[in-house]
């Protein structure tokens, strides 16, 4: 992979838990642009911070928008890496 080349390789068994965190922001959160929020939460798990996607899908709405929002506002679009320290309390840890 080049670099400053977002990794979208995502596994099949991934795909359907990141519509679903999707939905879920969509439905609760408000967010509207529900392929973003895909897109936001894909290029996180491949790029530098694997997210335990099934806590996130079933965590209570405060942290569930506490990831959603944070990584939104840090993620950048060039790399998929987060910025300014932003870690979620979904990112596994290996």
């Amino acid at each position: 992979m080049e670099p400053n080349t977002i990794n979208w390789d995502i596994s099949d068994e991934e795909i359907p838990l990141i519509v679903k965190i999707a939905l879920r922001a969509k439905e609760e959160l408000k967010c509207n642009d529900v392929v973003n929020t895909q897109m936001n939460i894909t290029a996180t798990h491949l790029n530098g911070c694997t997210l335990d996607l099934i806590k996130l899908l079933e965590f209570d709405e405060s942290n569930f928008a506490h990831d959603i929002f944070g990584i939104e506002k840090h993620i950048n679009k060039v790399t998929g890496q987060l910025t300014k320290g932003f870690l979620p309390r979904s990112t596994k840890h290996i």
